[in-house]
């Protein structure tokens, strides 16, 4: 999965949708997990580096990716390719 091309995201966690006009913040969790997409960073790395970074299990670590990869997808700010 990858961040659209077009979707705007500033260091502090501010994200703009000009497809739909709609902004979103996140946490510093958030950020973590978009500059990971961004660099084109597979599901298994994100995860490996979540788990290291925040000290998760891996249960945890791939729930929370999961929940939040389906809500930037709901949002239409990932695509699959």
């Amino acid at each position: 999965m990858r961040i659209r091309k077009n979707i705007a995201i500033s260091e502090n966690g501010f994200i703009f949708n000009p497809l739909t006009g709609d902004s979103f913040s996140v946490n510093e969790t958030g950020i973590f997990i978009i500059q990971k997409l961004k660099n084109g960073e597979s599901e298994e790395t994100i995860i490996r580096n979540f788990m290291d970074e925040y000290e998760l299990d891996t249960y945890t670590a791939e729930k929370d990716l999961n929940d939040f990869l389906s809500m930037l997808q709901n949002y239409q700010l990932i695509t699959n390719e």
